[in-house]
């Protein structure tokens, strides 16, 4: 799979605390190899996408487009 990254996720990502940051690189890793890893948590979020988890408190967004994963946003989860 391919990674595309949004120009809203490129805002949010360097807004971001560097330590959520460095987590979400081992996200990523974990999603490039299998989108089940249990501690993404990723789902459907709604009908064009996908929602995974950095940690506890950050998620990030993303769409399934062919052969890439389309970064959306990372933000504070409520």
């Amino acid at each position: 799979m391919r990674v595309v990254l949004s120009d809203s996720f490129v805002r949010s990502f360097i807004q971001a605390p560097p330590d959520i940051q460095k987590l979400f690189g081992k996200q990523l890793a974990h999603l490039l190899r299998d989108l089940r890893h249990p501690s993404l948590n990723a789902k459907k979020y709604d009908a064009e996408r996908w929602q995974g988890r950095v940690d506890r408190s950050w998620r990030f967004y993303f769409r399934i487009e062919g052969d890439s994963y389309v970064f959306l946003d990372i933000i504070p989860h409520p």
